[in-house]
């Protein structure tokens, strides 16, 4: 566990400053589900959270990394979002918190790395054990056929030297050993989220539509 240097002051001012909002009042304590009524609510969210529970976690160094806090806060978002319906007002406030979180978290991440290569250039995301890596590999199948191709553009963009793309055979394959440690860590956060939402396994319309994708780790 891990809570201390500057990536966890900045993440802890982040959250903070979410918080703080005026819009993240519904977020700040549990859903108190009985006083409102909401008795399918323990049903439908198996994992409850909130910006409160978050705060406490940062400030007990109860997390391996900001990445695994920002995933806390995803989760907020997205619990709200399934259990709201589509267009209502509470998952449009959710998906306007989500959206203005990750441009703060994207900056936040830009700043620890520009101050990273101001010092010599040591990256502030670690670099990946080869658990991690074998784990992020597994997680791919379990996603929609959608988010796979969100993080195969997201490579493309950020780390091309990581695929292999095959197109006679309509085949893109992931070495996960070229990821950059950054890169790495924000999209196994993006995966982790994803397969939690997916319930277990990889949606497919028809048989036969799953895309021929595949991870390796050398």
């Amino acid at each position: 566990m891990s809570g201390q240097g500057p990536e966890w002051s900045g993440m802890a001012k982040l959250v903070a400053q979410v918080y703080a909002k005026s819009d993240a009042e519904p977020f700040r304590e549990p859903v108190d589900w009985k006083s409102l009524g909401l008795f399918d609510y323990p049903q439908i969210i198996k994992k409850p959270m909130d910006l409160g529970q978050v705060k406490r976690k940062i400030e007990q160094m109860k997390y391996n990394s900001i990445h695994d806090a920002a995933d806390d806060v995803r989760l907020i978002w997205k619990n709200c979002m399934q259990y709201n319906a589509d267009g209502s007002d509470f998952f449009i406030l959710a998906q306007n918190m989500s959206k203005k979180f990750e441009d703060k978290f994207g900056k936040l991440q830009k700043d620890l790395d520009s101050k990273s290569a101001a010092n010599g250039g040591k990256g502030n995301s670690s670099e990946p054990t080869l658990e991690e890596k074998r784990t992020f590999a597994k997680l791919l199948y379990k996603i929609s056929k959608e988010e796979l191709g969100r993080v195969i553009v997201d490579l493309d963009n950020k780390c091309p030297t990581a695929l292999t793309k095959n197109s006679a055979e309509d085949e893109v394959e992931i070495n996960v050993d070229h990821i950059s440690p950054t890169a790495f860590h924000d999209l196994m956060s993006f995966v982790r989220s994803a397969s939690d939402s997916s319930g277990g396994g990889r949606k497919k319309k028809s048989a036969g539509s799953r895309p021929n994708k595949k991870a390796r780790t050398n």
